[in-house]
């Protein structure tokens, strides 16, 4: 006997019910045409993940009750299919205002709901808020499709032996778990390790459906898999992409054995790459912008956003602009007219030389007899942060910030300057993976718009943010491969200051940029949402207190 389950590995919008509802109704009759009698669709499918305080408004849950129907309704004729649809489910309405509802899943078949499965185990660490949200189930559900039963669990189910070893208990025969996992480097091979514990601990195969697609700050890389019983893998979708994913189960006697097509596994980079273009092109298009649009300096994070940016909007959709100031480097604006040239984008220059000179002209009386300093420098970047934004709000494209982690982290970043925008693409990319990105991109063309984009100058110059003469970042930060390795340890790994300095690094080093992470909080508290890739970003993952005398 052959079981043929479909996962569709699809993007889904936030809060468009209607439009979930009939992406998950043709995956069922594109599973169903091509003999798949079992659809697993990815955790709240009908309302995509996560939906945050959405859950809390009755109109929101009766729209996605709503959604559930029409997919039933409307795959009633599918001869056979059994769907495991993930929605969330109202609790009683005299259930508390907050926690009001199930992350749910129910199976679907000939147009009624057969079954509803509560989710039991809910997170509530990095980006997850689901206490917030759900109350938490207590019971197993096992279901048969074409002789085979099947336990449900929905994602952090599976992070738990209890759920799985229930499911079993039940009669359970292989296990399914329908996912929204965010992306994070490294973050599949986990999920895989994971699930083969769980696999090892049940004796019973597994189908991992997963989500793709960005949502705000997470990306949902897809990349479903099956293993077998004894761990190995039977099958895997591929990254980044919608997909429907097949796998073939097969059943004699007792034993069952899952076969499937296995996408080739892909380098750290190129998953970041991925990560990083899915998460832009996402926020750009579910969002309506027509494009993007950014201020190219010459230097290596512009140049490395540029690149993300027109592979996954394309050219045509991508404007930069040049905003020289009286210490821009004559090679900075060669290399950005060559980067936009490669890149077949619109490239313009706006000097910001009149306008520097009228603000220090304004404020000339109050700073008399004044030394320039960092005043001045904002000043600089505070002029090309309003000329962006002006553009932006003229022609409607957003604009994309430039600053990256170890800026971030730093403070090395102005407010309503180089940090004005409505998107942080690299804001979770520390300064020494951005060249190591830039390097890669040189060397490879995943999506076609053009070889070795980044002049390999912009690669090898040492960094400078060009707002004093002959400036560079290392006169105000330390080596970026010692400030990348102190904020890792520090702020994604929570390791003590004491315990870092232990490790090697200079005392000095690491009191100062653990000091500035905890003085710049309330600088990222104004940031623009950026894609996270890392296991902690400063978003949802990092919430600390502005005003605060603690310092770890």
């Amino acid at each position: 006997m052959t079981l043929s389950i479909c996962t569709a590995q699809l993007n889904f919008v936030v809060g468009d019910m209607p439009g979930n509802a009939q992406k998950i109704i043709a995956a069922a009759r594109e599973a169903h045409a091509q003999g798949a009698r079992l659809l697993l669709t990815p955790e709240l499918a009908i309302c995509g993940y996560a939906a945050e305080d959405l859950f809390l408004r009755p109109a929101f849950m009766a729209a996605c009750d709503d959604a559930v129907k029409t997919v039933a309704r409307e795959t009633a004729g599918l001869k056979g299919l059994a769907i495991v649809l993930g929605h969330p489910q109202a609790l009683a309405p005299d259930a508390p205002a907050f926690s009001a509802c199930h992350n749910a899943a129910s199976v679907l078949r000939g147009g009624r709901i057969e079954l509803t499965y509560a989710k039991r185990e809910l997170p509530n660490y990095q980006v997850f808020d689901e206490r917030r949200y759900f109350v938490a189930g207590s019971a197993p559900c096992v279901f048969e499709v074409e002789g085979v039963r099947v336990g449900l669990l929905i994602c952090e189910d599976a992070w738990f032996a209890a759920p799985a070893r229930d499911a079993a208990a039940a009669g359970a025969q292989m296990l399914a778990v329908i996912n929204a996992s965010p992306f994070h480097l490294g973050k599949s091979a986990e999920r895989e390790a994971t699930m083969r514990e769980r696999v090892a601990e049940t004796g019973l195969p597994l189908v991992y459906a997963h989500l793709v697609g960005g949502q705000d700050e997470v990306v949902f890389e897809g990349r479903s898999f099956a293993l077998n019983a004894d761990g190995s893998v039977a099958g895997r979708g591929p990254g980044f992409e919608e997909k429907l994913v097949f796998a073939h189960v097969h059943q004699a006697q007792a034993a069952i054995k899952i076969e499937a097509d296995i996408a080739p596994e892909k380098s750290l980079e190129a998953d970041l790459w991925d990560a990083l273009v899915l998460g832009v092109r996402d926020y750009v298009g579910k969002n309506g912008f027509p494009g993007a649009l950014l201020g190219l300096s010459g230097g290596i994070d512009s140049a490395l956003v540029l690149a993300i940016a027109v592979d996954a909007l394309g050219a045509d959709k991508v404007r930069t602009v040049m905003m020289p100031s009286p210490y821009t480097a004559d090679i900075s604006w060669i290399d950005a007219r060559d980067m936009a040239t490669r890149m077949g984008v619109r490239y313009d220059e706006i000097s910001i030389k009149p306008q520097f000179e009228a603000f220090k002209a304004a404020l000339a009386h109050d700073f008399a007899g004044l030394a320039e300093d960092t005043t001045e420098e904002n000043l600089q970047a505070r002029i090309r942060g309003t000329l962006l934004m002006a553009l932006s709000n003229k022609f409607g494209a957003i604009v994309l910030t430039t600053g990256n982690k170890s800026e971030m982290s730093t403070g090395y970043c102005t407010l309503y300057g180089d940090m004005a925008g409505g998107f942080a693409v690299i804001k979770d990319v520390a300064k020494t993976r951005v060249f190591d990105l830039a390097r890669w991109r040189n060397a490879n063309d995943p999506y076609g718009t053009g070889a070795s984009p980044i002049p390999e100058r912009i690669i090898t110059r040492p960094p400078s943010a060009e707002l004093r003469p002959d400036q560079k970042d290392q006169d105000s930060l330390p080596p970026y491969e010692v400030l990348d390795a102190i904020v890792a340890r520090y702020m994604e790994n929570d390791e003590p200051i004491e315990s870092i300095i232990a490790s090697g690094f200079a005392r000095a080093d690491v009191e100062r940029v653990t000091r500035l992470i905890k003085l710049n909080e309330y600088k990222r508290r104004q940031a623009p949402v950026g894609i996270r890739v890392t296991r902690r970003s400063f978003g949802k993952d990092w919430r600390y207190p502005i005003t605060n005398k603690f310092r770890a």
